[in-house]
């Protein structure tokens, strides 16, 4: 049976309220991590973000979190090295990956956390959801689906999440949120509702935050 996706509605207020006290509560930095070793215990719910570099990840998450500077932007792909831990209130971690593709670094130092993200993502066991980002004015690349593939052999659920929805025009933008639905379509571990965002303008923010919350 075909899925079908379609987008993210916006949340009741039972749920917009859970997502904005979890989100209004304590964000702590736990820890950068630079090998699997150095996880944290397993004994809380995580979710994470990833996407391709500079897809505005870091600027989601300081727009989801409240804080300015909660994860480090930087307009040079690539910057984010380690898996940066934060503590999401008292039973959830909120994980920040590398960025994936293109990235202003050696090619070894590349290789190196590329690897480590693939082995986060594919054996952790207290990972519930990966949001994947995808860039509104680009629409899915085949990167993107290197890591979409990966998550269907670890059976791990993610959930596409468009960036910078403000950018493109509307018709461009309604391109983009069609090419991203075929290409979900054809991933096992899609989950069938996207999340358009944009961190400047706010859209998309409150949906995001009663997702998260409602992860147990």
């Amino acid at each position: 049976m075909k899925m079908t996706f379609t987008l993210a509605a916006e949340p009741d207020r039972p749920e917009a309220e859970a997502g904005r006290l979890l989100f209004a509560g304590p964000v702590d930095f736990v820890k950068g991590v630079v090998a699997m070793d150095g996880l944290p215990s397993a004994d809380r719910v995580e979710v994470c973000f990833a996407g391709r570099s500079n897809v505005g990840k870091s600027s989601l998450i300081n727009a989801l979190t409240g804080r300015k500077a909660l994860a480090r932007s930087s307009n040079t792909p690539g910057r984010t090295q380690e898996i940066n831990y934060f503590a999401l209130g008292e039973e959830r971690y909120l994980v920040d990956l590398p960025g994936y593709g293109f990235a202003e670094a050696p090619k070894d130092v590349v290789r190196k956390w590329q690897e480590l993200m693939k082995d986060y993502l594919s054996g952790r066991a207290s990972l519930r959801r990966v949001f994947l980002l995808i860039d509104a004015r680009h629409g899915a690349k085949a990167v993107d689906e290197e890591i979409m593939s990966l998550l269907d052999r670890s059976a791990v659920t993610f959930q596409a999440v468009l960036t910078k929805a403000d950018k493109p025009k509307a018709g461009a933008l309604r391109d983009n949120i069609e090419q991203v639905k075929r290409v979900l379509a054809k991933h096992t571990a899609a989950h069938p509702e996207i999340v358009v965002t944009s961190s400047e303008k706010g859209d998309g923010i409150a949906t995001l935050r009663a997702i998260v919350a409602g992860i147990v």
